[in-house]
């Protein structure tokens, strides 16, 4: 049995975890691009309530994770770093089976359906849903949305591969 697995789609087992760390690493850069994006925003001290701020940094995060992604994968040439995506998705379907278990009440969105629980929690800026803390825009969309253009900078910058 332990042969069967040694030879994987043509990799050895060492092979497979190399490249699951080089998941993780790619993974852990687009978050810390994330968090250096909203430390260096945070220094301005825009107001918290105000939609424009919160749109800017949606629109760097998804340029600086780009950029960060295609210049990587011109220096490291990591196959990879094309495949994190997959973790925003998942981060992002954990996110909501959270927020859909969250208790509403009074000031969080009392009432709400489970559409516009999520809408509201990730996507409303004018009218959020209180859940989360408020937390819901950072943690359900800048990081997921960090992970995904992280990934499609990087497949911008990786050769084509022939299937």
């Amino acid at each position: 049995m332990a042969e069967e697995f040694e030879d994987v789609g043509g990799k050895s087992a060492g092979d497979l975890g190399v490249e699951a760390l080089w998941f993780v690493a790619h993974s852990l850069l687009a978050f810390l691009v994330v968090v250096v994006v909203v430390a260096v925003f945070g220094l301005s001290q825009p107001d918290p309530d105000a939609t424009q701020p919160k749109l800017l940094c949606t629109a760097i995060i998804f340029l600086a994770a780009i950029i960060v992604g295609f210049g990587l994968s011109k220096v490291i040439r990591n196959e990879v770093a094309r495949h994190i995506w997959i973790s925003g998705l998942l981060m992002f379907s954990i996110v909501c089976v959270y927020v859909l278990d969250l208790p509403t009440g009074p000031g969080l969105c009392n009432g709400c359906g489970a559409v516009e629980k999520l809408y509201r929690t990730f996507f409303n800026l004018a009218n959020p849903s209180g859940l989360m803390g408020g937390y819901g825009f950072a943690v359900g969309t800048w990081l997921p949305l960090s992970l995904v253009s992280y990934s499609l900078g990087a497949n911008l910058g990786l050769p084509k591969t022939e299937d």
